[in-house]
């Protein structure tokens, strides 16, 4: 791949926010950066930024600073810098929608209400691959805010871990725009190891 990746993950800046579900943008993005030896983060694009490849492909991680709402002041400045086309941008973010420790890729569509989604959108135009990372819905709307702005539980933390791990472990293969095997072997890392004891039944 010549063209360059762009790896964002979005979240909120502070230590308030850290642990909070909607910064597992931000969580992946760490865990990536410590895995792959990622350069030191430096502020730029009114976010911070790192340069380092995966999969042979050179590859810079942002950290947009400019709170989740205003992710496409960030995201749109760094990908016209580096003069890279929508598809070299790659998304990580939490989505209500899907079920707690689910994972989904999928490229355009629409924003489902997640606001750094529909800030990047506006700024950069739809076309982007999202990586989709399900913290569950509260079940009423009115308590999606406090739901997305609370700390991962002890629970949360059980499966989130795993799947992290199972994420950065198969970032290559995003590297080498291979969504579904990407997925595949998220899938597979996270699936229970067989029991060597139990026969198939008939």
């Amino acid at each position: 791949m010549d063209t360059p990746l762009l790896i964002a993950g979005l979240g909120n800046p502070g230590s308030q926010y850290a642990k909070n579900r909607h910064n597992a943008g931000f969580i992946v993005a760490d865990e990536l950066h410590a895995h792959y030896r990622f350069g030191p983060w430096k502020t730029k694009f009114e976010g911070l930024l790192s340069e380092g490849s995966l999969a042979g492909r050179k590859t810079w991680l942002l950290k947009p600073q400019t709170f989740m709402n205003l992710s496409g002041d960030s995201v749109g400045p760094a990908l016209r810098f580096f003069k890279l086309p929508l598809e070299s941008l790659v998304v990580v973010h939490d989505e209500i929608d899907l079920a707690a420790g689910k994972l989904k890729v999928k490229t355009g569509g629409g924003d489902a209400g997640q606001n750094g989604l529909r800030s990047i959108s506006a700024t950069c135009g739809a076309n982007y691959r999202r990586v989709r990372l399900g913290i569950g819905h509260p079940g009423d709307k009115e308590r999606v805010t406090g739901h997305v702005l609370q700390n991962f539980s002890k629970d949360d933390i059980a499966w989130l871990k795993p799947l992290v791990d199972a994420m950065v472990e198969a970032a290559p293969l995003l590297a080498k725009n291979d969504d579904a095997g990407f997925m595949s072997r998220v899938a597979l890392q996270l699936a229970p190891p067989k029991d060597p004891k139990k026969k198939d039944t008939e």
